[in-house]
């Protein structure tokens, strides 16, 4: 692929022996664009965002009529040497159940403790800078980068900041499979000894098609036994890459919504009822529960009677079913999710599992103002927990046209995360 050796032994120190030519191919992809756009990309930040010019950030002049009396909360400009950002191998972050780890502790900058708590999520492998960026906006706080093979049977590599405790956390019981046989027993009976997988790549928003399936079964039926090797070249790089499982002799065929439910930690049928265009594409976009579970463990003994909680980009759901899993009652919930088809089943789930709390649907973090957060404030005492993952359309590692980072059209509505995370502290007077 005219790659240096520099590249492939720095992508492959990387990302992992095993890591698919794909993912190995994207990590150089993106070093290659970033190393073209950095410049470029700084003046566009800067001149897009002139107060990362100044060592405190202000809110936007039309949205901070309600609150200029309170203080601003200070921000520190990160030099262009700091770009670099190392991925930990194995990505188990601050510690994952059923792994050895060392403890970890850390000094959080007096304006980023909590309440109200705070988690922000996004995907580990992003274009140079960006990881180091986020973490400017969030206080300093280093990044914990988790792989959710540690708690499920499928990879997704995942980036969170977050100010939470991390003394005695727990998983949820009963621990969920980490084994595609164990979670998709069925598959195994017709399962090649030559396709070793013992884990799913991440789940996409897409699936393989059927004319793909229907050529993967033609070309192995020539073979009685093990295929040729460019056969099996190619049959294991198109299953690895589409999730695809075994389902019949020389069949294969992609992950049914019901199953990536239960993968991704979600009850049977959350997503039931929609068309499975849009179930594939929440459940590709959502939280794994049991990852993000592990994290807000700790605020179980810190509010036994209940949480206030703030959910951005709410997707499907999956910090509330989180909380729901780990016993920790939700008394007001604000869920901002654009996707109508989200919210609905949000709001089904909400429903179906008895909530007793209130849920109040925004369709845009844009329209979460400074008056709206105020009123909710006084209305409620108080967030406890503000929750969400930004779109990582510009961020991640499969989109080769728009890969535009934090610039990005989707991307950059991590800004609206830091600006109602910081309204949210500065009105609660916590900064």
């Amino acid at each position: 692929m005219g790659y240096s050796p520099n590249e492939a032994s720095a992508a492959v120190s990387r990302c992992g022996i095993d890591a698919p030519l794909s993912e190995l191919v994207d990590f150089i992809s993106a070093a290659h664009l970033s190393k073209e756009a950095d410049a470029e990309m700084d003046k566009l930040y800067f001149s897009s965002h002139p107060l990362q010019k100044d060592k405190k950030r202000k809110l936007p002049k039309e949205k901070s009529h309600s609150i200029k009396r309170y203080p601003k909360i200070e921000r520190k400009r990160r030099d262009d040497d700091d770009d670099a950002l190392h991925l930990p191998n194995p990505m188990i972050g601050f510690g994952v159940p059923r792994e050895s780890f060392q403890v970890v502790s850390r000094t959080l900058r007096r304006e980023a403790i909590g309440p109200p708590y705070f988690l922000y999520e996004n995907v580990a492998l992003t274009p140079k800078g960006v990881w180091n960026t986020i973490k400017s906006h969030l206080y300093e706080i280093e990044p914990e980068f988790v792989d959710s093979k540690f708690f499920c049977a499928a990879a997704r590599k995942r980036g969170y900041i977050h100010n939470l405790p991390l003394n005695d956390r727990f998983p949820i019981q009963p621990l969920p499979p980490r084994s595609i046989f164990q979670a998709l027993p069925a598959t195994e009976k017709w399962w090649p000894s030559w396709d070793d997988r013992e884990q799913l790549n991440c789940i996409l928003t897409c699936v393989g098609s059927a004319q793909l399936t229907d050529r993967i079964r033609t070309a192995l039926e020539k073979y009685d036994g093990v295929p040729d090797k460019h056969v099996k070249k190619y049959v294991m790089g198109q299953v690895k890459k589409w999730n695809l499982v075994w389902t019949g002799k020389n069949k294969v065929a992609p992950l049914e919504p019901d199953e990536i439910e239960l993968i991704m930690g979600y009850p049977l049928y959350h997503t039931r009822g929609y068309s499975r265009s849009e179930r594939y594409k929440g459940l590709g976009n959502a939280f794994q529960v049991d990852t993000v579970a592990y994290q807000l463990s700790v605020l179980k003994s810190l509010y036994p009677e209940g949480m206030n909680v703030l959910s951005l980009f709410s997707g499907i759901g999956g910090a509330e079913v989180a909380l729901h899993k780990l016993g920790i009652p939700m008394k007001n919930v604000v869920s901002v999710e654009k996707s109508n088809v989200c919210r609905r089943i949000i709001e089904g789930w909400w429903e179906q599992t008895n909530q007793e709390g209130k849920l109040i649907h925004v369709s845009d973090v844009r329209e979460v103002t400074d008056g709206k957060l105020e009123g909710w404030i006084r209305s409620f005492g108080g967030f406890d927990l503000v929750i969400g993952g930004s779109p990582c359309n510009n961020l991640a590692g499969g989109n080769r046209r728009t890969r535009d980072g934090l610039e990005g059209e989707h991307s950059s509505l991590f800004f609206d995360y830091v600006r109602i995370l910081d309204t949210v502290k500065i009105i609660m007077g916590t900064t």
